[in-house]
């Protein structure tokens, strides 16, 4: 049964995107069987694996509103067990439907629904949120058994992650009681700087066991990587940013090993 995170920071440019279309890849270069889906109307997680859509086809917002199956707009990648579902433009249109045509509890289900029989097939399944706390966001949060918090080591980061946990609490009284946190992940680090290391200090000390020991660097292979429409393990995998994100994956994978192990016993 796959495991399905959403990668949410209602603060944009944290390395959301970066992490959703890096982790990813990373996880598939692990030989997991990887599901990367592009909720974010700005759809750079989509152009950032080199895909461009013309008017018309198959993505997440002619799945939400029923137009195709799931499987009509999955796309493969370079990577042989990463695919993606890919996003455009018209997903922005995508709240005002749910707000006309749905009453709220269903407006929270519609991800949830889609990605369910999607589980079995793949043993990770990433959630590329939009930068905001709308019902995008929601449905990625109810369909998601954890939540990934990209978070940038800058003077407002504890500001902006502490709305975030308080939507977390909110979606677990209502929508989905079983959402945990899958860890925050501390991005654009600068250890040459004081400030990047204070910050980083606060949130280790405020957050603890929910911080990843692997942080992602500043790194201007990350920054290349997606006008090349490639993860940074393909464009430049000696690169500081590429090996920091096979960390990543591999203490992922651990982690969820050793929960496996611990719900076994």
């Amino acid at each position: 049964m796959g495991k399905i995170i959403a990668v949410a920071n209602q603060k944009g440019g944290v390395g959301k995107t970066t992490t959703s279309i890096n982790l990813s890849a990373s996880l598939a270069a692990a030989r997991r069987r990887v599901l990367l889906v592009d909720l974010d109307p700005q759809a750079n997680a989509t152009s950032g694996l080199g895909f461009f859509l013309d008017e018309g086809e198959p993505d997440i917002y002619r799945v939400l509103t029923r137009q195709v199956q799931v499987d009509a707009a999955l796309r493969a990648t370079d990577l042989a067990t990463l695919h993606l579902l890919p996003a455009c433009p018209h997903l922005a249109a995508l709240e005002v439907e749910l707000v006309e045509h749905m009453e709220f509890g269903e407006r929270a289900l519609q991800l949830r629904e889609i990605l369910a029989p999607l589980r079995e097939r793949f043993d990770f399944i990433l959630i590329d949120c939009p930068p905001s706390l709308g019902l995008l966001t929601l449905n990625a949060l109810t369909a998601a058994d954890s939540v990934l918090i990209p978070v940038q080591t800058e003077y407002f980061a504890m500001e902006g992650l502490g709305r975030l946990m308080n939507t977390i609490g909110r979606v677990r009284e209502s929508a989905n009681p079983a959402l945990e946190y899958e860890g925050v992940l501390l991005c654009m680090t600068d250890d040459r700087t004081v400030l990047s290391r204070q910050v980083s200090e606060e949130i280790r000390g405020h957050l603890e066991s929910r911080v990843f020991e692997t942080t992602i660097p500043r790194n201007i292979r990350l920054s290349e990587s997606p006008s090349h429409g490639k993860p940074v393990l393909i464009y430049s995998v000696a690169s500081k940013g590429a090996q920091a994100y096979l960390q990543l994956a591999d203490e992922l994978i651990r982690l969820n090993q050793s929960q496996a192990g611990k719900r076994e016993d």
